[in-house]
């Protein structure tokens, strides 16, 4: 499926791009195109969302490849994956993620910081931080926690479809989660209590 992608990308670039842009996006592609696509699925629902984040990776690097310095090339693609993951995630994770991290225990009300209706330059960097700082804690659960916390509170997948799909029983995809939420209301509350305390 990535070589047919990569071949209409290369089609599609060939087609509307100078002769050195056309040649640097070829070249990356080529080079990241295959671990960049494994970066992205691992990360979201479907083989068809992984594609879109990958084509809306493409085309930011054609829309600045002249227009401004790229020193590292995978750095600045990865990083730009993972803010188009992201930003796929914020749009249907927020009022979820809420139910995560709504215990006495934590302290935490992201509802008041996640879904205030003010749109301020401010509200909109508080949010910013919070989902990166979100995904940096995912980074560092193991795999099978992260995947299953991502499914379930963001992606809206019901645990017995989780189950079915993984072959893994759903008290232990349960379990999971739980200790996955403890990981990150235990790094994001400082995180939290910077915020409210500014």
């Amino acid at each position: 499926m990535l070589l047919v992608f990569t071949i209409k990308q290369d089609t599609l670039l060939s087609a509307v791009m100078p002769e050195e842009k056309n040649s640097r996006i070829l070249k990356s592609i080529k080079e990241y195109g295959k671990g960049l696509m494994g970066f992205i699925r691992k990360r979201v629902k479907s083989d068809a969302d992984a594609e879109d984040i990958l084509q809306d990776v493409w085309y930011q690097l054609s829309s600045v490849i002249n227009s401004e310095p790229i020193e590292q090339t995978g750095a600045w693609l990865y990083r730009v994956a993972r803010n188009k993951i992201i930003d796929k995630h914020k749009k249907k994770g927020e009022e979820r993620l809420d139910d995560s991290f709504s215990d006495d225990e934590s302290g935490m009300d992201l509802k008041a910081l996640l879904l205030t209706e003010a749109k301020t330059p401010e509200t909109e960097y508080l949010r910013n931080i919070f989902w990166e700082q979100l995904f940096l804690a995912l980074e560092e659960l193991p795999a099978d926690q992260r995947e299953v916390f991502i499914l379930h509170e963001m992606d809206d997948i019901p645990f017995q479809e989780i189950a079915d799909r993984t072959g893994q029983n759903v008290s232990t995809l349960i379990s999971r989660k739980r200790y996955a939420v403890l990981h990150l209301r235990k790094r994001l509350k400082q995180l939290y209590l910077e915020i409210i305390e500014d």
